[in-house]
């Protein structure tokens, strides 16, 4: 990870490339505490009494993943969300972008938690995903990004929705044969974007995901 990327806040405005932010109606940014190490990172060689507290996060709307500096008196529990934009929660000195390999053991073992937690929280906005899904080329869809979705089954989801939107994921998994688990497609997707930084198209994770400001 670049040190250009490290040590942009993420209270920074918008920049021209796009940088948005996972925000709220109101304009505010949340994200999810995934740990809070009140000692600081074990791999900081400072001595304990000079290591801040820190605390992992992903973003409520496009799951980026956070570390911040926490004040001395900050006090956070696991799936704790907090703004982070336009200003930090009480608490929050700091927040900057970190990849997955960034996360200590702990976060990435409550990662998977909190973006299922994310999108049954928000059914609507994902579902809404597989209404909305739109060809990528002429030989590939979004929906062919997903975990297990072939040819086959693309064409059994889109012919479905043509008799009308889905409104849940219960309405998927009644209408769409062969379709299973429809929800665990989106998190095992999710993840995957959050894991491997090579992947060609994204469209859950990061600014410029399709389904970002939705």
């Amino acid at each position: 990870m670049n040190d250009e990327r490290d040590s942009a806040p993420a209270s920074d405005p918008p920049d021209a490339s796009g940088d948005a932010a996972e925000a709220t109606d109101d304009g505010a940014v949340h994200a999810y505490v995934l740990e809070y190490l009140p000692h600081g990172r074990a791999d900081d060689d400072r001595p304990q009494h000079r290591r801040p507290a820190v605390a992992y996060g992903l973003g409520e709307r496009d799951f980026r993943l956070f570390e911040f500096e926490l004040t001395d008196d900050a006090e956070f529990g696991i799936d704790d969300l907090v703004q982070i934009e336009p200003e930090t929660a009480p608490g929050i000195k700091r927040a900057r972008r970190v990849d997955y390999d960034d996360l200590n053991r702990g976060a990435r073992q409550e990662l998977t938690y909190v973006v299922e937690e994310v999108i049954e929280t928000n059914e609507r906005r994902f579902v809404d995903f597989y209404n909305d899904a739109e060809p990528i080329s002429l030989r590939l869809h979004q929906l062919n990004l997903l975990p297990g979705i072939g040819k086959k089954l693309r064409n059994n989801i889109l012919d479905a929705r043509k008799r009308g939107p889905f409104e849940s994921f219960d309405d998927l998994d009644e209408r769409v044969s062969g379709l299973h688990s429809p929800k665990e497609k989106l998190v095992e997707r999710v993840m995957e974007e959050l894991r491997d930084d090579d992947l060609k198209y994204r469209i859950f994770v990061g600014v410029d995901a399709p389904t970002a400001n939705k």
